[in-house]
């Protein structure tokens, strides 16, 4: 793929998301209410939206443009010690929903981050949110896979390239900050 058709295919995919405004207004809007009634953000995602998902809680309890109060948030793929012993205890598909059944209180919100919406531990990870009777975001690229339809809401990204979908993922974690910020400070 060229630099120009890669630009224009990851340009056309973030314009598309004016098509889904219904669900990334729904999805903001989780977020607000979740932080402003003191609720935190479990967030995860495997490999580049692992990271994705550690930007995320990184702005929040950190800041994204301006100074306010931290806000509660963590990123579930961040501690590699943990990740490991509940992997290696439990299997590769509950390091999340483990981690979501001990740390989650009622009011907090789950986050995940998938460009293909077909990963165990994703999964998983949206069925214990269900059980735990919290609220849910998938993000979602592609179709939005097996993930589609369990979660509370859910972003798809239109289109077939899972890197456009990342690159348009980061950007709603962006928008999401900024709505944070202009709330918080």
């Amino acid at each position: 793929m060229t630099f120009e058709k890669s630009l224009s295919e990851t340009v056309r995919t973030l314009q598309a998301l004016a098509d889904i405004r219904p669900a990334i207004d729904q999805a903001s809007a989780l977020v607000l209410e979740t932080l402003k009634a003191g609720g935190k953000l479990l967030v995860c995602g495997n490999g580049g939206s692992a990271a994705e998902a550690a930007h995320f809680a990184t702005e929040l309890v950190g800041r994204y443009r301006s100074d306010r109060r931290s806000l509660p948030a963590v990123a579930l793929s961040s501690d590699g010690p943990l990740v490991t012993c509940i992997g290696n205890d439990y299997g590769f598909d509950q390091v999340f929903a483990r981690q979501i059944a001990g740390l989650a209180k009622p009011g907090d919100l789950v986050v995940v981050i998938t460009s293909s919406g077909n990963s165990a531990n994703i999964l998983e990870a949206l069925s214990e949110s269900g059980r735990q009777g919290l609220r849910s975001i998938a993000l979602l690229g592609r179709s939005g896979g097996k993930a589609k339809g369990l979660a509370t809401c859910e972003i798809v990204v239109p289109g077939a390239s899972g890197a456009a979908a990342q690159e348009c993922h980061l950007f709603l974690i962006h928008y999401f900050c900024e709505l944070v910020e202009t709330t918080f400070s």
